[in-house]
């Protein structure tokens, strides 16, 4: 049991739950980052190839300078920047430990995480919404060959790869996997590729698909999987093909089953937009504030580290104010 009591324990520790403990720390608040998997967990679990969409300045956090090779990074120059403003700014984190449960006593909450319990006056959820992936809902989703999250294209190197989904993912692991000698089929939803897909990569795809390389069904869905063949459900009927590997690159959900959890109300509309305020970020259980994407609920395209680095601020502002 930890007897010290913080002002602030931050649940989450990725890129905007390091902006609060910079921020906590900047403003001379006792706080503590818990993060149940390694630092920066999301972009860890990102493939190992990506680029990120935005500049490197966008991805800054504490006004610490992120210099990259390129104007867009990559993911390891990310890991690298990340770790070490964790490393110059001292930040207090604990990795690999879940928080399990978190309740009110009097004036105050206790945290208990997999490995202890600990006291805070405020708690900062920044749990973004890379855990939870959308499921397929078919037959033969829960066979080996089926993953929810793609790392490296070598793996899939002369294998019959289908991959579901037509945004940033399923577009990067379509054409990587291509490029290393996979045959690779896409099973669309829509009726071309997605608008959000980066506009460097786009053409890429779009052209792939055109001449042929890369086999694409549009207005189509995945009907069942079985050990070496897909039923893919198109707009010309039933269709089967051979396959070793199915990559649902389908997207990503927060946990909103833990907000609830913690008191917070949310929207009845399919977005489930959590209730807080935009001034201060503190939901309607107070003390329990929201940073980062997990403020658009269901809608994660909406936020992204360049758009709500400025919500560690906001929080710790508040923060400051109350104990004072």
């Amino acid at each position: 049991m930890s007897e010290q009591l913080y002002g602030i324990i931050i649940i989450g520790g990725g890129p905007i739950g390091l902006a609060c403990g910079l921020e906590a720390k900047k403003a001379g608040l006792s706080y503590l980052i818990i993060e149940k998997g390694t630092l920066v967990n999301s972009l860890y679990n990102y493939p190992v190839n990506m680029t990120f969409f935005s500049t490197s300045e966008r991805l800054e956090i504490g006004g610490i300078p992120f210099v990259s090779n390129n104007a867009k990074p990559t993911r390891n120059e990310g890991l690298e920047y990340y770790r070490r403003v964790a490393i110059s700014g001292g930040l207090h984190v604990k990795l690999f430990e879940e928080v399990v449960d978190v309740k009110r006593a009097n004036e105050h909450f206790t945290v208990t995480t997999s490995k202890q319990q600990y006291t805070a006056a405020n708690i900062i959820v920044c749990t973004g919404f890379y855990d939870i992936p959308y499921l397929l809902n078919v037959k033969g989703e829960e066979l080996d060959k089926v993953k929810h999250y793609y790392k490296d294209p070598h793996f899939y190197a002369f294998q019959k790869v289908l991959v579901v989904g037509a945004a940033n993912s399923a577009v990067d692991a379509a054409l990587e996997t291509w490029r290393k000698g996979a045959a690779v089929t896409m099973v669309i939803r829509n009726d071309r590729i997605s608008d959000r897909v980066k506009y460097w990569v786009k053409p890429d795809i779009e052209n792939r698909i055109k001449e042929g390389s890369i086999k694409a069904y549009f207005n189509s869905t995945v009907a069942a999987i079985r050990e070496n063949e897909v039923d893919i459900n198109t707009s010309e009927g039933l269709v089967t093909v051979e396959n070793d590997w199915v990559l649902a690159m389908t997207g990503y959900q927060p946990d909103l089953t833990f907000l609830r959890k913690l008191g917070i109300d949310l929207s009845d509309d399919a977005v489930c937009k959590p209730t807080y305020s935009d001034e201060t970020y503190e939901t309607n259980v107070k003390g329990i504030y929201l940073a980062g994407v997990i403020c658009g609920g269901m809608n994660t395209h909406r936020l992204f580290i360049e758009n709500s680095r400025e919500h560690a601020e906001k929080i710790i502002e508040h923060i400051k104010k109350k104990s004072l």
